[in-house]
């Protein structure tokens, strides 16, 4: 529940250091131009700190992630919200970004006659669903990941370092939620503190729609592609035919009502508790 609120913090904290020298609303005035590269590291590295916060809590203290991470979604708006309202800031959306930033998420490959080219954030993107597959499929890590969503305690009793593991997934997660977090600021060549207001729902329904289970143990780094895709054609769609954004949030509701009550019937029929469903 915290990744929307990181995406949030990753593109304050990124734009805030990579602004034009001639910029009139300077976040930092008298900073100095810094290497494209450190500014990104540093918001990732910021999201990465409330990504262990998130662990400890779930992988110490066996609090449910849901709470954990909705305390920590607070906590990390309050601290970006406190850092965007900074002297000289005072919570003004932060522009005037560099145009070498910029091109992160607005340059177009391949743009060859009246082709209008593919946005470099989609090979971006190829390259960061590859490496999660290969970590949940093709390393210990990733099998113990699978392990401790199925069973907890059996995972315990195979020898699985479950805390070490659970403070990787958080870790794993929150280093991704501030890659999106710079893209996004990339993007949109701006940022303020309310950047990924709600994408963790929109991140719960592609789930729930990829066949990903809410308990842990099941899912498939193809099906949230598959949902993500969904809810971005669906958003689109409603976005093109002018549909308001109040009447969207019911659509997108009834989509995860709708296909989390399709899972469960498909799971009644293939168990022996069907009276009970």
């Amino acid at each position: 529940l915290s990744a929307g609120r990181m995406v949030g913090l990753a593109a304050v904290v990124s734009t805030s250091m990579l602004q034009t020298a001639d910029y009139a609303n300077r976040f930092f005035p008298n900073l100095p131009h810094m290497v494209l590269i450190v500014p990104i590291i540093i918001a990732v590295i910021a999201c990465g700190l409330f990504g262990i916060l998130n662990g400890f809590l779930v992988a110490k203290y066996d609090m449910h992630p849901f709470i954990a991470t909705l305390a920590v979604q607070v906590m990390v708006y309050g601290a970006n919200s406190l850092y965007f309202d900074m002297e000289p800031n005072k919570s003004q959306p932060i522009g005037g970004v560099r145009p070498d930033f910029v091109l992160l998420g607005q340059k177009k490959l391949l743009a060859i006659g009246d082709f209008p080219g593919i946005s470099v954030l989609v090979p971006i993107a190829i390259c960061f669903v590859l490496l999660v597959w290969f970590i949940l499929n093709k390393t210990v890590f990733g099998k113990n990941v699978y392990a401790i969503g199925g069973n907890r305690e059996a995972a315990v009793v195979s020898g699985v370092n479950v805390f070490k593991t659970i403070m990787g997934i958080f870790i794993l997660a929150s280093v991704l939620y501030g890659v999106a977090g710079v893209l996004e600021a990339a993007r949109t060549a701006g940022a303020t503190n309310n950047y990924g207001n709600g994408y963790e729902l929109d991140a719960i329904a592609a789930c729930v729609l990829g066949g990903i289970s809410m308990t842990g143990g099941v899912g498939a780094v193809s099906g949230t592609i598959f949902g993500a895709l969904v809810i971005g054609i669906i958003s689109n769609g409603l976005n093109l035919i002018g549909l308001s954004s109040f009447w969207q949030l019911v659509v997108k509701g009834l989509i995860k009502v709708s296909s989390s009550l399709s899972r469960l019937r498909s799971i009644c029929r293939n168990t022996e508790k069907n009276k009970r469903c």
